[in-house]
């Protein structure tokens, strides 16, 4: 593995005050860290609260979910040179802002995965970092006298909540329990709480219950939720620093924590180089071109993967969809794992996700997603198992893992074997085709999953054809597998025979290019949507060539956007160009021509397979550069508008965008050479 000496941390996201100081742009750019248990902490480069999602602790107290607000934030101010500077920013219900402390900022950077400002009062200059501990509900905050004449008093109040992470506090009449300990204090906001510790190293700690009514959540007004918060004072947190001088703050669910911040965050960055390290160690070939924007990618990825155990698999492995606000969607988990694991040199995650979802398959079925409480998990999905072979076959093909297989195979035959005879929501083998039937009245069972009340938005009840894709794909996947453990492979082949022969009905040679859905309701769906890309992008292709490249021309000229692919032509009558309002309008948008970035990656395969121009298939991934400085710092939106701008929208960080890019720039500089 390479050290860190031997690699470059990524440095692309530095903004100055042209972003900083600007309230408007500052609030739009978005920080994220995680800690790998579904725990994290999110804010905005201005330090303004403008979601109910943001805090400096989430804690994952069922990991990897159960996520609760512990702080919201550390109101900062700095007293130098008898003149008072407040670092922080307050929007409040009256419309009121103050103080402005984004105005102090000078700078902000990500240094690898760590949010970094550096605040100019007069001449003194004050750096602060936020990270995560790996494997714990902690979060440290770090603040260091880079530059000054004279003694900088620096005081802060610890801003605390308890309440789930999609909700909202009063605080009227809420009397939380605030204990001084050693160094800092506990907060036990009713006596089932879990208890949270903030300390410091060298603060003077006082304690404090002050409430703080109707924070402004103008993000969530926008979104047509609630938009006030109420926050508890519990502490006021009091240091002088001199120049190289450091305090540093930590707060937490856990019994024992160090408070040397050079130290911790000697770890945070140790991580992180070895990260940077195995993806470099695990690529095919030493590029040339490896420009930070993959390294920022490979650092990202790393935010999604997270623990879930279960009594099988103790150390078991999931993906989270997306933050602030998804938990692990087995959809979400299976097209992401090939980039989140595979490209950047991490098979053992792989494995362990395979091995962990292979204990919650249902009568062929993985589940679709793990509810926030810890419900039985639900099934609604026709694709998320079909996601779940291609993964397989992806890891397979990465390191040809025998012992898994033949582990895990009774499994997949069963999966198969299911599937053939028929699941739930009438999921089921046409014998008249060989072609694979989905769907029921008010159940919404294709990534197209948008539903509101009893209004599924895109049901696509039939023959979808990426599923049927997949299905073609996973046949041929399960007879390639049965040969190499020493399995009957022969039923494998003809079923997926039969499949390739009856995939032409796919094809709509008027308009050139795939039906959406076949046998449906109302008969063939000929809406252009982005759907059948993988039947070109997929390993197995059952479109013919000039099939292919119609598929790939047709979306490149009316559903491509610079941030991914439009989920309905814009020509279509019940397109929808923006993601905006309420969330019934909102949904009603979600697949109706709102931009999708993680079918950017797809888009990118299928062009280089018609094509063979890596060169041109990497360019339609560039404009993603940019994008890392935007929304999400340092990663990648789940969607965006789909009419120019494209402006992004929905979660500011999402697995399968970040590794679908990645996957597909791997792919491009692997033929490059």
């Amino acid at each position: 593995m390479a050290s860190g000496e031997e690699l470059s941390m990524p440095t692309g996201i530095n903004f100055g005050r042209e972003i900083c100081g600007e309230l408007e742009l500052a609030e739009s750019r978005e920080w994220l860290v995680t800690n790998g248990i579904g725990g994290y902490a999110s804010g905005t480069v201005a330090g303004l609260l403008t979601r109910c999602y943001h805090g400096l602790l989430v804690a994952a107290l069922k990991p990897p979910l159960g996520r609760t607000l512990l702080l919201a934030k550390l109101d900062d101010t700095v007293v130098y040179g008898n003149r008072y500077y407040p670092l922080h920013t307050n929007r409040w219900a009256d419309g009121a802002l103050g103080p402005h402390g984004y105005r102090q900022i000078e700078r902000f950077t990500l240094d690898g995965s760590i949010p970094v400002w550096r605040y100019a009062c007069a001449d003194a200059l004050l750096e602060k970092r936020i990270w995560m501990q790996p494997g714990t509900n902690t979060t440290y905050v770090y603040y260091q006298l880079l530059r000054a004449t004279q003694p900088l008093s620096l005081t802060l109040k610890a801003m605390v909540n308890y309440r789930d992470y999609h909700s909202r506090s009063q605080g009227q009449g809420w009397q939380m329990s605030v204990t001084p300990v050693d160094r800092g204090v506990q907060v036990s906001a009713f006596p089932e709480a879990a208890v949270v510790t903030v300390i410091s190293d060298r603060a003077e700690v006082t304690p404090n219950h002050d409430w703080y009514y109707g924070f402004d959540l103008s993000a969530e007004r926008e979104r047509g939720l609630g938009d006030r918060d109420d926050h508890l004072h519990a502490a006021t947190l009091q240091a002088p620093l001199n120049v190289g001088e450091s305090l540093t703050v930590v707060v937490s669910t856990e019994q024992k924590l160090t408070l040397d911040g050079e130290a911790a965050l000697k770890i945070r960055r140790t991580y992180d180089y070895k990260l940077l390290g195995l993806w470099k160690s695990s690529r095919a070939i030493e590029s040339k071109d490896s420009p930070e924007f993959a390294s920022q990618l490979v650092l990202a990825a790393d935010q999604f993967i997270v623990n879930r155990s279960s009594p099988e698999e103790p150390n078991g492995k999931t993906i989270i969809a997306g933050y602030p606000w998804f938990s692990d969607w087995g959809r979400d988990t299976m097209i992401s794992l090939p980039g989140l694991t595979l490209a950047t040199g991490r098979p053992e995650i792989a494995r362990s996700i395979l091995r962990t979802y292979a204990h919650y398959t249902d009568q062929g079925m993985i589940p679709n997603r793990f509810p926030d409480a810890g419900e039985t998990p639900e099934y609604n999905t026709v694709d998320a198992t079909l996601w779940y072979l291609e993964a397989l076959r992806a890891y397979y093909t990465a390191t040809e893992d025998d012992d898994l297989i033949r582990e895990l195979f009774p499994v997949l035959a069963d999966i198969i074997d299911w599937h053939c005879r028929g699941t739930r929501y009438n999921v089921h083998l046409d014998p008249a085709d060989g072609l694979l039937y989905a769907g029921e009245p008010g159940v919404q069972l294709t990534w197209m999953d948008a539903k509101v009340d009893d209004w599924v938005v895109t049901p696509r009840i039939g023959k979808p054809v990426e599923v049927n894709a997949l299905w073609f794909n996973a046949l041929r996947t399960m007879a390639m597998l049965s040969r190499r453990v020493g399995k009957p492979h022969q039923e494998y082949e003809a079923i997926a025979d039969r499949a390739l022969a009856r995939f032409s009905r796919f094809w709509n040679p008027v308009l050139g290019y795939c039906y959406d859905v076949l046998d449906g309701p109302d008969g063939d769906d000929e809406s252009l949507r982005p759907n059948q890309i993988f039947a070109v992008s997929l390993p197995e292709s059952p479109l013919t060539l000039a099939q292919q490249r119609g598929v790939v021309d047709t979306c490149a000229q009316a559903l491509l956007t610079s941030h991914g692919l439009r989920s309905l032509s814009p020509d279509h009558p019940q397109y929808q160009g923006r993601y905006i309002g309420a969330p019934r309008q909102r949904d009603g948008a979600y697949h109706q021509g709102t931009t999708w970035g993680w079918l950017l990656g797809p888009f990118v395969i299928a062009h280089l397979r018609v094509y063979s121009n890596p060169a041109r298939a990497r360019e339609f991934l560039e404009p993603m550069m940019n994008h890392l400085s935007a929304h999400g710092v340092g990663s990648l939106s789940e969607i965006f508008d789909g009419d120019a701008p494209m402006t992004p929208r929905g979660c500011i960080a999402q697995a399968w965008t970040i590794a679908e890019v990645l996957r597909a720039w791997q792919a491009t500089e692997l033929v490059v050479g």
